[in-house]
């Protein structure tokens, strides 16, 4: 889950390098350092904590030199010191990692008897070790790399630099992601477009297995065998002014007041407003056909998935199954055959999730994908894509992203349904129009915040949340569970109302809210039920309901926000956002970081 990045050229690398660092934070942000090549020498720059303590160490001490790599980590192998912070390596060679080196301890144990010394705890030396060892006994870097990669087992993205070779810099993929940048009389390396998105827009990707020799002047592709290949260098969509603050505190804030754009580029992209109805790309299977859905993710991804087998059983009778993503090949499930197995994920880069992929891949399913980012590890392997249009989203607690994944899978429900009999035209139609309303009573959501912001002050005080939430509002309860444990560190659970008298209820008295979600609707009496129950036992009983809800159960919540009334397909998009929402605000109350919350990255890509 860390950000690497490596720049040739003719300019100073430090400043691109702390740059391309900034946009890659999101990825890992317990230490930080940077190496370049100085008249030949390696020299570098290292910090524990966030990038910020880099950037003043270099200010301290200004790295020169136009050839060099860098890193900002999420610690997997040591803690988080200057000690265990990339780049590692030898006076020979530096090199920055993403990802685990499985066979680390064997490789060690054999590098102290050939008489390497290490310096730290991590996995990552071992393989700058094992390149010194290589190039002491007179391998080229090109050799040694070569060499060395073939001795390595786990996952890793891997740059690096050689003393003595101030034009050269060698990568490699196997597991994690890793691009190559072609700029004007410059080239990069990087985790993903983001980072190299004010460099260049010209962009290849290594696939599984290659390695790359990079120069100023271009690149030269490698397969797992050695065997030179062409990658295909295309032009990316990513902005590199696209993942400014604004006017506001807050990425997160930001991103959860983009939800109306979003949700209208998203939904723009799938609906014909003419003809009220969803146009989807051609996809290479047929729903009528389709005897299964299988879905996996991980996070509020897998939370928005399975909103979405609610509407793939509901509105299609599509049998659907589903499993977070780190336990799903674990499971082994049986597939039938011409089954569709959908993933579901912001970066298209998530390990367990791409392992979920190709486990039904295996099984002969159809596969899926909905990602935010077209040019993804996830996106390429796919059979077919369907985007998300959130944008670049850099607060690590998915916000906007969570909402457009509900649209896309809203349509692709409504398009099963179609294709399968299970729909007319006009209940399509009336569905469609719900859809296209969403992102205006979105916008109407976002006026509640002051409301929101008082309600927070009750739930900072709190050591324990209950969210409650039924049918397809029942995964909703788990994202307002999980945003408020993600950003302000305040255990929450996220609970099927139904289950309340199964185990919970036992956890309520005055000291604990219930978040309630509660749009009027077929199961709004159930709903109500429980949330009474909730209420007698003393609990602080927050509501989410429309006015017609908020009348029926104003007598017994100690707050309510009144949301619009909308139709109950499309309740859970936007129920989602006063609920992520309230976390950011109590977050605020609390004075974490939300953007960057402890022991969390962004894109977790390693298993």
């Amino acid at each position: 889950m860390c950000g690497i990045v490596g720049v040739i050229g003719p300019n100073p690398a430090a400043p691109l390098l702390l740059e391309a660092l900034r946009r890659l934070e999101y990825r890992g942000y317990d230490s930080a350092g940077i190496a370049t090549l100085v008249n030949g020498a390696i020299e570098r720059r290292r910090a524990p904590g966030k990038l910020a303590n880099l950037a003043a160490a270099l200010a301290a001490a200004p790295l020169a030199g136009t050839t060099g790599i860098g890193h900002t980590r999420w610690a997997t192998h040591g803690a988080p010191t200057e000690g265990n912070a990339h780049p590692h390596g030898t006076a020979r060679v530096s090199l920055v990692h993403n990802g685990i080196i499985e066979n680390h301890a064997e490789l060690r144990a054999m590098l102290e008897r050939e008489g390497q010394q290490f310096a730290t705890e991590t996995d990552t030396e071992t393989v700058a070790q094992l390149l010194d060892l290589l190039l002491a006994r007179g391998a080229t870097p090109v050799e040694a790399a070569g060499e060395a990669l073939a001795r390595l087992e786990g996952a890793y993205a891997l740059a690096m630099v050689f003393a003595g070779h101030p034009e050269l810099m060698i990568g490699a993929r196997h597991g994690a992601p890793l691009a190559v940048g072609f700029g004007e009389d410059a080239m990069y390396l990087g985790s993903d477009a983001l980072a190299l998105a004010p460099l260049t827009q010209r962009i290849a990707y290594l696939e599984d297995g290659d390695w790359v020799v990079v120069t100023r002047e271009g690149a030269s592709f490698f397969d797992a065998g050695g065997q030179e290949v062409q990658r295909e260098i295309r032009r990316t969509a990513v902005s590199g002014a696209s993942i400014g603050r604004g006017n506001y505190r807050h990425f997160m804030e930001k991103e959860l007041h983009e939800h109306p754009a979003v949700l209208g580029d998203t939904l723009r992209q799938m609906i014909n407003p003419g003809t009220r109805s969803v146009v989807l790309p051609d996809l290479p299977f047929d729903f009528a056909t389709v005897p299964l859905v299988t879905v996996s993710a991980c996070g509020s991804a897998f939370y928005a998935s399975q909103v979405g087998r609610y509407w793939f059983e509901q509105l299609a009778r599509l049998p659907t199954d589903g499993d977070v993503a780190s336990e799903f090949r674990y499971r082994a499930p049986p597939m039938p055959p011409g089954g569709l197995g959908l993933l579901v994920s912001q970066s298209g880069e998530t390990a367990d999730t791409l392992a979920a992929l190709r486990y039904m891949r295996s099984q002969g399913q159809h596969v899926l994908s909905i990602v935010n980012v077209p040019e993804s590890s996830m996106a390429r392997e796919s059979d077919a894509v369907l985007q998300t249009v959130a944008g670049p989203e850099i607060g690590v607690a998915s916000t906007k992203a969570f909402t457009a994944q509900l649209a896309v899978l809203a349509c692709l429900a409504l398009a099963a349904g179609r294709a399968r009999g299970r729909l007319t035209a006009q209940q399509e139609a009336v569905m469609t129009q719900a859809l296209l309303e969403v992102p205006g009573r979105a916008a109407e959501i976002l006026e509640h915040d002051t409301a929101i912001r008082r309600i927070a002050v009750r739930v900072a005080a709190a050591r324990d949340v209950l969210y409650l939430g039924r049918g397809s509002c029942f995964p909703i309860a788990m994202e307002g569970a999980l945003k408020l444990k993600e950003i302000s560190y305040i255990h929450a659970e996220g609970y099927a109302a139904g289950e309340m008298k199964h185990g919970p209820i036992a956890l309520i008295d005055p000291n604990v809210p219930v978040i309630a979600i509660v749009p009027s609707g077929p199961l709004f009496e159930k709903t109500a039920s429980n949330v009474q129950e909730a209420a007698a036992r003393g609990g602080q009983v927050i509501v989410f309901s429309d006015a017609d809800g908020a009348a029926k159960l104003g007598g017994i919540a100690a707050e309510t926000i009144v949301l619009p009334a909308v139709d109950p397909f499309v309740a859970p998009i936007l129920y989602a956002i006063p609920v992520q929402l309230l976390a950011y605000h109590v977050a605020v109350l609390k004075g974490t970081d939300m953007d960057q919350p402890r022991n969390l990255a962004k894109s977790v890509t390693v298993e």
